[in-house]
C-alpha cells in the first residue's frame, strides 16, 4: 500500500516546503546536532516564527490563534516538519498544545477555551501533567491525590510524579479523585491548577542521563477554581483518556519517518564499525526495517481513521505498544553495534530521534547510549507495555478482565510498584 494525495494536498506540501526553505538555516539537521545553549536559542526563536505563521497550534480555529487547518493539512505539516527535522514547537508544547490545549478544544467550555489557549500559544502559560503518582503509575484509576469541594473552590491535598517541566511550568492539568464512594474510574475530575501558589511544591528527580526533566509534585492545600473543572466533576477518566489519545495520536504520523531515519543511521553505523557483513547483525537490522514498516502501516490506518473524523481510542494502544518496544530492542542493537565505545558518554552518530529534538538534546541524550536509556522509558510512560496489552485485550479484541492472582491483577500490581 502506498497512498498518494491529492493534488490540492501536494500543492500544500510544497507550500510547507517552501516555509521550512525560507526560514529554517541553511544546513540544518534538527536541534540535536547544536549545543544546549544554542539550540534554547533557536527553539525559542523557532517558536515565535511558527507562531506568527499561525503553524503553532495550526489545526485550532483561527478565533484562539491557530491556522484552522484541515485534518489533511496536519498529517502533511507533520511530515514534512519531521522530515526537516524542524521541531513543531517547544517541549513545553506538547503538554500545552498537543495535551491540554487538544482537550480544552474537545471538552472544555467557550470560556475556558477563550481564556486558556490564547495564553497557551503567547507562551504566558506553560503546562505540565498531574497524573501519575507512586501508587497510581500506569493505573490511573488507582489516583490518590483529593481534591475537596470548599466554596467556589477546590482544596487538592496529594503527590504527584513523573512530571516532565514541571520545573517550569506555572500551570498543571491534574487528575484527582473528588468522590470515594463510587467505582475508583468514576470518582476523578480533571482540574487546571496554577503552580505559583503557596501548596505545591516542585521537586527535582534526577535521571541516569544526568539529566533531570522529571519531578515529583505536592499538593497541600493548593487550590483552584472551580471554573478550572474540564468535562464536569467526577468525569476525568473520560477527559483524561481523550487527552491520552491526543498524546499519541500524531505519532502515527511521524513516528514511522522518525524510525525510518533511525534505521538509516543504524545502517550507517553497521558499515562505519565494519559490522555490516556480521550475519546476526545483519538479521537484526533486517527485523528493525521490517518493523518500521509495520509501523507504518500501522499508522496509516490510524490516519486513516483520523481523516475520516474519528478521535482517538484504545485501538490507540497498538500503535504505543508497537513502536516503544521497537525502540527499546533497536537502541539494544545499536549499543552492541558499537561495543565498548557505547560506555563513551557522547556514543557516537547523533540520532534525530527521541529528545533530540528539544533543546538540550546535544548532550549524551542525543547519542546512541543515551537513546538506549531512554528507550527503556518509552515502555512505562503513557502507559506500561503490560497495561497497553491489556487494554487491547479487553477493548479492542472483547476478552474478559484479567483475572486476580493470588496477589492481585496486574493492573493492582501496577499500581503498587510504580
Amino acid at each position: 500500500m502506498d497512498p498518494t494525495y491529492s493534488p490540492d494536498a501536494e500543492a500544500y506540501r510544497a507550500k510547507i516546503a517552501a516555509f521550512l526553505d525560507e526560514h529554517l538555516p541553511a544546513g540544518f539537521t534538527g536541534l540535536g546536532s547544536m549545543e544546549a545553549d544554542e539550540a534554547r536559542a533557536f527553539a525559542a526563536e523557532w517558536r515565535t516564527t511558527l507562531h506568527a505563521n499561525r503553524l503553532l497550534a495550526a489545526s485550532w480555529p483561527a478565533e484562539y490563534g491557530g491556522g484552522g487547518l484541515s485534518e489533511l493539512e496536519q498529517v502533511i505539516l507533520a511530515e514534512e516538519f519531521y522530515r526537516a527535522g524542524a521541531p513543531m514547537g517547544t517541549e513545553n508544547d506538547t503538554f500545552g498544545i498537543q495535551m491540554v490545549g487538544n482537550t480544552i478544544l474537545q471538552w472544555g467550555t467557550d470560556e475556558q477555551k477563550a481564556h486558556f489557549l490564547p495564553r497557551i500559544l503567547s507562551g504566558e502559560d506553560l503546562w505540565c501533567q498531574g497524573y501519575s503518582e507512586p501508587n497510581a503509575g500506569s493505573d490511573l484509576g488507582n489516583v490518590g491525590t483529593r481534591a475537596t469541594l470548599d466554596g467556589d473552590e477546590w482544596v487538592i491535598e496529594g503527590q504527584k510524579i513523573w512530571t516532565s517541566a514541571g520545573h517550569l511550568a506555572n500551570w498543571i492539568f491534574v487528575l484527582a479523585r473528588t468522590d470515594a464512594d463510587v467505582v475508583k474510574h468514576k470518582g476523578i475530575t480533571f482540574l487546571l491548577v496554577p503552580m505559583d501558589q503557596e501548596g505545591v511544591e516542585v521537586r527535582p528527580i534526577r535521571m541516569m542521563t544526568g539529566d533531570s526533566e522529571f519531578n515529583e509534585v505536592f499538593f497541600t492545600g493548593a487550590r483552584t477554581s472551580v471554573d478550572n473543572v474540564v468535562g464536569g466533576v467526577n468525569n476525568g477518566w473520560s477527559v483524561a483518556m481523550t487527552l491520552l489519545g491526543y498524546e499519541r495520536g500524531e505519532a502515527a504520523a511521524t513516528f514511522p519517518i522518525m524510525f525510518r531515519t533511525e534505521i538509516d543511521r543504524l545502517i550507517a553505523l553497521a558499515g562505519e564499525s565494519g559490522r555490516g557483513d556480521d550475519p546476526v547483525i545483519r538479521q537484526r537490522i533486517a527485523a528493525a526495517y521490517s518493523r518500521v514498516e509495520v509501523m507504518r502501516f500501522l499508522g496509516m490506518r490510524t490516519l486513516t481513521k483520523f481523516l475520516a473524523g474519528g478521535h482517538p481510542g484504545p485501538d490507540a494502544s497498538i500503535f504505543k505498544l508497537f513502536w516503544s518496544e521497537h525502540h527499546k530492542v533497536t537502541t539494544e542493537l545499536a549499543i552492541d553495534i558499537l561495543g565498548p565505545e557505547a560506555m563513551v558518554p557522547s556514543g557516537r552518530w547523533p540520532m534525530s530521534s527521541f529528545h533530540t529534538d528539544q533543546p538540550g538534546a546535544a548532550n549524551s541524550s542525543a547519542s546512541w547510549a543515551g537513546s538506549f536509556m531512554v528507550a527503556r522509558a518509552g515502555t512505562i510512560y503513557a502507559g506500561t507495555s503490560q497495561v497497553q496489552r491489556n487494554i487491547i485485550g479487553e477493548m479492542v479484541l472483547g476478552l474478559p478482565k484479567e483475572p486476580a492472582g493470588p496477589r492481585g491483577t496486574w493492573r493492582e500490581l501496577q499500581g503498587q510498584t510504580a
